[in-house]
């Protein structure tokens, strides 16, 4: 049976999904978003789809990722002695003063012991699984030819072991290069020794210069380099998940295209990839984020866009992809693109205020920038309490989220505070105003005297998760008694267990099974504020305790039984963990 006990390797170019047997089961190309070539994932047949470095009579395998570094190794032992080792990446190291992360896989398969005797599948599929490309091949290499996409494989494997599939006994090593059809060349070893050499190199120098917490330090820096591998260098976005159409629960019908750029994630994103020094990568999803933003010009944003900045994401049905587990259906394209979410543009105006305020930043903010994002205040200013579908982006009702309706005061806020930063006090004097008269207006019509908290919507009384962030993005002071109030109504309704709902009212697909990761990890941050610390580690380390053996965390959870589902990995969860761990754990000083 599928899990999602897999591991990700990726080069920011790239990224693919290994399972603890080193099938490769998702991966698309030539980004991101491209064609899904490797979507066993999503099948309910082995015809294609997958890349497999098969041992004959193998009796159990072990796997890992070299320390610090996105290069995962995996062990195969047959049960007469023989034993290989599977070293998986994608190239990733500085070259000629630029960063060289090619459309490339690299596979090494090396002899540890015995007689091992292998078969290499290669199984790539095309037209979003409906097909398999034209295979040809050539001295050292195999094309495999697709309406719009040659993949070529250059190899010192036998050709013929390739493309019939007949086993072979492996003496030594076999490298296996799958990348653009273009010919390399160097000898296929060494450039695949050098490849793993540069790509270690580049990991470990990257994890060196992370500021991390004392504690809980292995689980943070392999959080920080699956972030790493969700962002898109070419544009700097940030995509919420490598896979489409996991479904947030068994037979859910809650089965999403996630391989695309939410910008309500900017700000959660910006604030992870700044408290660990990652500096680089979070001043290029701010360009990604402001190029947006300077596009849309006085027009709405959409709450989600392609890795290349593109709006339209229209969403379809995939017919020849049965699903995970056969639990359709599959999608291409998100429809949340059309919604109305007014919570963006605070999102949006709180990830650019970094570019006015961190000074370690090559490119800053000035007065033009600004007058571009002011576009995007009055707009929070003119949508604050009217309708909208809400940050869990509810596909069948409108309503006026709190949440929303606090993105769009934090817009004005931060306005206020980047205006006098930038000593224009009339405009800092016009939004303060906009975000005092915004506030009065929340704090009169989302609270609830009948549960005395915040609800979720206007006049309302339910709940939702996003409360638990009222202090997080300023709103409430943590020793404001409301905000103390409020995550207490929170704990009583969504919380199940050791994890919190996102909410629990019925929706387009009924009640919602299982937990919002990232949920918990907002609640533990609001115990914490809460000076419930104690309480709040106690909840961090069983979150902890949910990761895949990689370290790795999905989107939802089964709170019953543990089992992780929705997309893969997310990035959001993440997050979630990074911003919760610097916040919990012992500063340094204090550690010795």
């Amino acid at each position: 049976m599928k899990t999602l006990d897999l591991a990700l390797i990726g080069n920011c170019t790239v990224g693919a999904l290994v399972d603890a047997q080193a099938n490769i089961t998702w991966g698309c190309f030539p980004r991101f978003d491209g064609d899904p070539v490797f979507c066993a994932l999503l099948k309910d047949t082995d015809d294609y789809g997958y890349f497999a470095v098969e041992l004959a009579d193998c009796e159990r395998t072990e796997q890992h990722y070299l320390e610090n570094t996105a290069i995962l190794v995996t062990h195969l032992y047959d049960c007469h002695g023989g034993a290989v080792e599977v070293t998986d990446f994608a190239p990733r190291f500085g070259q000629y003063g630029r960063m060289f992360r090619p459309m490339m896989l690299v596979r090494r398969v090396r002899r540890l012991s015995g007689n091992p005797r292998l078969t290499l599948r290669l199984r790539p599929a095309c037209d979003d699984g409906a097909e398999r490309p034209e295979v040809t091949w050539g001295s050292n290499h195999i094309r495999y030819v697709a309406p719009t996409l040659t993949l070529r494989l250059t190899t010192d494997a036998s050709l013929t072991a390739l493309i019939q599939e007949t086993p072979f006994f492996l003496e030594d090593i076999v490298t296996l290069l799958l990348g653009a059809d273009e010919t390399v060349h160097e000898t296929v070893g060494e450039i695949g020794r050098r490849f793993l050499d540069e790509t270690v190199q580049y990991w470990r120098e990257w994890v060196r210069f992370l500021s991390i917490p004392y504690e809980w330090q292995e689980a943070v820096i392999r959080a920080a380099i699956t972030l790493k591998l969700n962002a898109y260098d070419d544009t700097g976005a940030i995509v919420a998940a490598m896979t489409s159409s996991i479904p947030e629960a068994a037979d859910s019908g809650r089965n999403w295209d996630y391989r695309y750029c939410w910008l309500r994630d900017g700000y959660f994103v910006v604030n992870a990839l700044n408290r660990l020094g990652a500096t680089r990568t979070m001043e290029r999803y701010l360009g990604y984020i402001v190029n947006i933003a300077a596009n849309t010009g006085t027009g709405p944003l959409q709450p989600v866009y392609g890795v290349d900045g593109r709006a339209e994401l229209d969403e379809r049905e995939v017919e020849a992809l049965a699903g995970y587990r056969g639990m359709g259906p599959v999608r291409i394209g998100n429809m949340a693109y059309r919604q109305v979410q007014h919570d963006v543009y605070g999102s949006a105006i709180l990830a650019a205020t970094h570019i006015f305020f961190d000074q370690r930043l090559t490119r800053r903010g000035d007065e033009a920038l600004f007058r571009r994002l002011e576009l995007l205040g009055e707009q929070a200013r003119r949508c604050h309490d009217q309708p909208d579908a809400g940050l869990w982006e509810l596909r069948g009702s409108a309503r006026v989220h709190t949440f929303s309706a606090v993105m769009c005061w934090a817009a004005c806020d931060r306005l206020a505070r980047i205006a006098g930063q930038l000593g224009l006090a009339e405009r800092a004097g016009y939004w303060l105003e906009q975000s005092r008269q915004i506030h009065e207006t929340i704090s009169r019509r989302a609270w609830s005297e009948r549960r005395s908290a915040f609800a979720s919507t206007f006049e309302g009384a339910a709940m939702d998760a996003s409360l638990l962030l009222l202090a997080e993005v300023g709103f409430l002071d943590a020793a404001d008694p409301r905000f103390a109030a409020t995550v207490s109504a929170v704990e009583k309704d969504l919380r199940r267990g050791d994890f919190v709902f996102r909410y629990i009212e019925k929706d387009d697909f009924g009640e919602p099974e299982n937990a919002f990761l990232v949920c918990t990890f907002w609640y533990v941050n609001a115990l914490a504020a809460l000076n419930r610390r104690e309480e709040a580690r106690e909840l961090f380390e069983k979150l902890l305790a949910c990761r895949n053996r990689h370290g790795l965390l999905a989107e939802h959870i089964d709170p019953r039984s543990g089992e992780q589902w929705g997309n893969f990995v997310q990035t959001y969860s993440m997050v979630g963990l990074i911003n919760a761990a610097i916040r919990l754990s012992i500063r340094w000083d204090q550690a010795f």
